[in-house]
């Protein structure tokens, strides 16, 4: 029986942010990450303890408080402290790496690719996931805009939304091949996921997440009563729109790549 990935992230996360990562999660099911596996942006452990079958063997991440509560949840064998730009590891170090929607917000992401070709082994896979090209058109405020003859305003409503979002880089196949061959690394195989519907619900999902943000600075927790009586609505909505199907009209992309 494939194992449910909805529940154990909306129990935790706001929905926005649990439907896309019950979608993601099931990619990594289908995957194998040879150890030793190094997890770019790890961030506070909840993707990697909730969706990887085995400890992680390092961790990065520049925020060290994230880092912190990923140590509690004792889902990675080594943490570390450092941006991507300059990772602390010896070259071919990894015989697998992970970034489940990070890249995307890193600037020069170039320096980072190289540097994960760097530490990576020869044949070493790397799965990774980010919005795409299609993201920014595909939102559902800007579409009803633009259908009202307010391009202007939908256009402004784009960018405020991909820099609420801190989305430096939404690059189509074409693009991440690119940066990805000068870093080492070639596509195994790539697929577009999350259609336009799913994006919507997550895009309002942001708006509606807003009471999720005080218990998140008070208590370190985003829900305060993880129980199905209290998110019933939430499992509901995230069910609904829940799609791990690859689709041409998806705004985010999954890619498997290795290091040549």
């Amino acid at each position: 029986m494939a194992k449910d990935f909805v529940w154990p992230h909306i129990r935790d996360l706001p929905y926005f942010r649990s439907l896309l990562r019950s979608v993601e999660a099931e990619f990594y099911q289908e995957v194998d990450l040879p150890s030793p596996v190094l997890d770019v942006g790890a961030g506070d452990g909840h993707f990697a303890s909730v969706v990887l079958r085995h400890p992680v063997d390092a961790g990065l991440d520049p925020h060290l408080p994230s880092l912190r509560q990923a140590r509690r949840r004792n889902c990675y064998r080594l943490l570390v402290v450092s941006g991507g730009h300059h990772m602390p590891f010896a070259e071919a170090s990894f015989a697998s790496a992970v970034s489940n929607s990070v890249l995307e917000h890193i600037p020069d992401v170039e320096g980072v690719l190289t540097e994960i070709g760097r530490v990576l082994r020869t044949g070493a896979p790397f799965l990774f996931t980010v919005p795409n090209d299609a993201f920014p058109g595909s939102l559902s405020v800007s579409g009803r805009l633009r259908r009202w003859g307010a391009n202007g305003l939908a256009q402004r409503y784009q960018e405020a939304f991909v820099r609420i979002s801190r989305h430096h880089n939404m690059f189509d196949e074409q693009g991440w091949g690119e940066r990805l061959a000068d870093a080492g690394l070639e596509v195994v195989r790539t697929f577009r996921y999350f259609p336009p519907r799913s994006l919507h619900a997550m895009e309002w999902g942001h708006y509606f997440g807003a009471p999720c943000l005080p218990p998140r600075m008070l208590t370190g927790r985003w829900i305060l009563a993880p129980y199905r009586w209290n998110l019933w609505l939430t499992e509901r909505i995230v069910r609904r729109y829940h799609d791990p199907s690859p689709r041409p009209d998806g705004a985010y992309s999954c890619y498997l790549a290795r290091k040549r």
